[in-house]
């Protein structure tokens, strides 16, 4: 997870983009920002999904079989 600064210094960069523009420097820190947010989310979605099991109503696992064998892999469950 991105700390706070991390995440107001997006905001407040795409603040100042939509009302003043940004100069190349700030560019190339929203650009910088914006990746290292994303790869930081995709890791963690990554990590609940790899974590998740699925039942039905009756209580059977009907988890995919795909995901079954991640978790294997792994050793998560």
């Amino acid at each position: 997870m991105l700390s706070k600064q991390k995440m107001a210094r997006i905001n407040e960069l795409a603040n100042k983009s939509k009302t003043s523009g940004l100069t190349d420097k700030e560019a190339k820190e929203q650009s910088k920002l914006r990746k290292e947010y994303l790869e930081t989310f995709r890791s963690s979605m990554r990590k609940t999904i790899e974590n998740t099991k699925v039942f039905d109503p009756e209580g059977n696992e009907v988890t995919p079989k795909k995901l079954q064998q991640i978790q294997k892999k792994k050793n998560l469950h």
